[in-house]
């Protein structure tokens, strides 16, 4: 492993573990067990290495996304299996980063939204299409407002305000979200399927358990 995805692959570590904020460019040279002055050979400061740890993420999200898209058998089961990914990303990542990278990592946070009104949106309107199409969502919704008010809830459940740390599990949030907005556009074909896929998934975590 080369030196510059090693210390990509501690930063993100310790982000995870502790927040971006606390975590010192010191400390993650004392952890790899390299000079600071390693570190600024590969990133120019601290944002520079904070954009390349969120990246990583968001490519690998959208590699996800498209993959789960293709072999979906239909809209709905898109959303549960983007509730599976979501689900494993949330195994190993502090949800509460963000708020971190809002407040100390600006020009990030911005790519971040870039990001989720982009790519994120256009995934979330072509699933809605979709499922039009499938006639598994009602064919009167706005698919413009529709998309837009999903982007604006997909981070609610890190929103510390709302749901204050320690009081609600965060994946348990992303389900309750999730299940409203398809209950909400459904049409009773695709109530079914929402059924069905939830109840899949509740004996698969049993199964787990």
């Amino acid at each position: 492993m080369e030196v510059k995805e090693r210390i990509q692959q501690k930063a993100e570590e310790l982000f995870n573990r502790y927040g971006i904020r606390s975590v010192t460019m010191d400390e993650i040279a004392g952890q790899l067990g390299i000079s600071k002055k390693t570190i600024y050979q590969s990133f120019a400061d601290k944002d520079e290495l904070v954009f390349a740890v969120f990246n990583k993420h968001m490519v690998e999200n959208e590699n996800q996304c498209l993959a789960d898209k293709e072999r979906a058998e239909n809209a709905i089961h898109a959303i549960f299996l983007d509730l599976d990914m979501v689900e494993e990303m949330l195994k190993t990542m502090n949800p509460y980063v963000l708020y971190d990278l809002e407040r100390f990592h600006p020009n990030v946070y911005k790519k971040f939204n870039e990001y989720k009104h982009g790519f994120l949106y256009r995934i979330i309107k072509d699933n809605i299409n979709r499922g039009i199409q499938e006639e598994l969502y009602r064919p009167d919704i706005d698919t413009e407002i529709i998309s837009r008010y999903r982007v604006g809830t997909l981070m609610i459940a890190m929103n510390m305000d709302i749901f204050p740390k320690g009081h609600f599990n965060i994946l348990d949030i992303e389900l309750e979200i999730a299940l409203l907005f398809l209950y909400g556009i459904a049409t009773p074909k695709g109530i079914k399927l929402i059924h069905k896929y939830n109840q899949q998934r509740k004996r698969n975590k049993s199964t787990v358990l």
